[in-house]
């Protein structure tokens, strides 16, 4: 499976989802259980590279703007929510995280509903597993790394994360307004 490949199979789901994001976790893996072993495992790749790609600090601080909040597993579930976005709004926010205000669209942010996709990340795990009854094998990827790239944030500052993020800011204010 190449990279088109993987963000169709995104797209579509999350489309036929409605932007539910445990809808959109069950026809991922209804789809993903579809292909044979192999693409499902060349799947678990792409979303795995792209869930450590956006192990950042400034990923991070947006998604502490959004969230009003983010420790450790929120982030984790913030990045599955960002990758089953699609390419594009994946690809322009690591470009400049600020930019998610305007990447969400016309629909916006609902803190109740958006951010936390963590089923998406298991998605391919259980496709595998649904093929296979085993296991998905070491997908062959570099160990994480143990801090996020990038200068840490002060998420405790809201001057600094307001001057930081300044559309992503208004855009949390307004939902809590």
């Amino acid at each position: 499976m190449d990279e088109t490949g993987f963000w169709e199979i995104i797209d579509s789901t999350r489309d036929a989802a409605g932007g539910d994001p445990e809808a959109h976790a069950d026809l991922l893996v209804e789809r993903l259980a579809e292909l044979d072993p192999e693409a499902v495992a060349d799947y678990a790749r792409h979303f795995e590279s792209r869930f450590g790609r956006a192990y950042r600090w400034d990923v991070w601080g947006a998604a502490w703007v959004l969230l009003g909040d983010a420790g450790d597993a929120a982030f984790e579930n913030f990045r599955c929510w960002l990758i089953s976005q699609g390419r594009h709004v994946f690809e322009g926010t690591l470009h400049e995280p600020d930019a998610l205000a305007e990447l969400l669209g016309p629909e916006g942010f609902d803190r109740r509903a958006d951010g936390d996709a963590e089923d998406v990340g298991y998605a391919a795990y259980d496709a595998y597993d649904r093929l296979t009854g085993a296991e998905l094998p070491d997908l062959g990827l570099p160990d994480p790394p143990r801090e996020p790239e990038g200068v840490p944030v002060d998420f405790a500052d809201a001057e600094a994360m307001a001057a930081a993020y300044p559309r992503l800011w208004a855009l949390a204010l307004s939902l809590i307004h």
